[in-house]
């Protein structure tokens, strides 16, 4: 075995790979909070008995985060020490380089997956706070025919569409998170004897 694979330098990658899932996946869940609670604080206005119906795009943002934390911890506790005996290290570049990949892989699918969360949930919100305020004006103003299905509605159909992407905006983060936890799995470790 050559020396060259347990580098000095190989920890540096796992560490990135620890920091690129915690920070990208954070900034992810902190764009999509942010940009869906301005969505769900402005039809609020119009619509404040929908603001806790509406607030699911803000708790799958926030699940995002989380997903960043479970493999910066997975790939931490995977980062070995040099031997205390030779000095030489036993963290091998295979393992940083799967294990930077991990932390890429969690960190910018859950930044993609928080991006669009925040733009869909700002824009889906809004529009079911819009739906419902039409339709209690149209019944204020007196007419009870069907006017294209909007006097009748409460939003119920804008409010199962917006959800239906904002579940599949959140898979995108979960799908990174999964190929995350598969390559953090990769060992190759050194172990030095009298001859290496």
């Amino acid at each position: 075995m050559s020396t060259n694979v347990c580098t000095s330098w190989a920890p540096v990658l796992g560490f990135a790979g620890c920091a690129s899932a915690i920070c990208l996946a954070n900034f992810g869940g902190a764009y999509g909070t942010a940009k869906a609670g301005q969505g769900l604080m402005a039809m609020g206005i119009r619509s404040p008995d929908l603001i806790m119906k509406n607030i699911i795009p803000v708790v799958m943002a926030g699940v995002l985060g989380i997903y960043g934390l479970i493999v910066a911890v997975i790939l931490n506790g995977k980062l070995t020490e040099p031997d205390a005996e030779t000095g030489y290290a036993t963290y091998s570049q295979y393992n940083g380089f799967a294990h930077l990949a991990a932390g890429l892989c969690c960190g910018f699918s859950s930044l993609a997956s928080g991006l669009s969360i925040g733009i869909a949930a700002d824009a889906g919100t809004r529009a079911v706070g819009a739906q419902s305020a039409m339709a209690a004006s149209w019944k204020k103003m007196g007419f009870t025919g069907d006017a294209g299905g909007q006097v009748t509605s409460s939003g119920d159909s804008l409010f199962v569409g917006t959800l239906l992407i904002q579940v599949f905006a959140g898979n995108l983060g979960l799908y990174g998170l999964i190929v995350a936890l598969i390559l953090s799995q990769t060992e190759y470790s050194c172990d030095y004897d009298g001859g290496n």
